[in-house]
């Protein structure tokens, strides 16, 4: 399968970097960034955290890098970043909850509804609401299954990891996810 010779191809590069990095080269760490801090962004903006998904990026990179004597390689690097960057976003969300009398409601909502206008477009308007709608009633672990798997790509058994299931449960998240978004779009 080229989609396994492609995560393997990476997996391969990854662990090469790693070995370099900890050689002392510098620059083996820019070249994991650049690898993946676009999908992580990603993610993490899938998340809900549009407003921080720099300083979160940022910080995974931060973690990672301090703690990559810990990285055992059982895993993609990616998954393992992905499954830092959503530790660092249920911590934000804690210290969010702790902070909540100062927060208001017009504050949290605000910059969700600015970045839907962002998404508007000509032709397809109608349809791209449906599915952001559709999205937003899923679960919070249906809403992340579903988006690893059609944004980034990833299979069960990395979903799995980074949201700390089995992969059958992953598949069923999936499943179920994919079957209220085509609802929504036949309603």
């Amino acid at each position: 399968m080229p989609e396994d010779r492609e995560h393997s191809d990476g997996d391969a590069l990854d662990h090469t970097l790693i070995a370099q990095w900890r050689g002392g080269d510098e620059r083996a760490a820019t070249v994991l960034v650049e690898r993946h801090a676009t999908a992580l962004a990603r993610y993490v903006s899938s998340l809900g955290e549009q407003d921080a998904v720099e300083e979160v990026v940022q910080d995974t990179f931060v973690r990672a890098f301090s703690s990559l004597d810990s990285f055992r390689g059982e895993s993609a690097l990616r998954t393992w970043l992905f499954t830092i960057a959503r530790r660092l976003v249920l911590d934000r969300r804690r210290a969010a909850r702790r902070r909540r009398d100062v927060a208001t409601l017009d504050d949290v909502s605000g910059g969700a509804a600015s970045e839907y206008t962002a998404l508007d477009s000509i032709i397809a308007e109608e349809a791209e609401q449906r599915v952001r709608e559709a999205v937003e009633r899923l679960s919070p672990t249906q809403k992340e299954v579903f988006t690893l798997r059609v944004s980034e790509g990833l299979s069960y058994k990395e979903i799995a990891e980074i949201v700390g299931t089995t992969e059958g449960a992953a598949r069923v998240h999936y499943h179920n996810a994919l079957r209220t978004v085509k609802e929504s779009l036949y309603v």
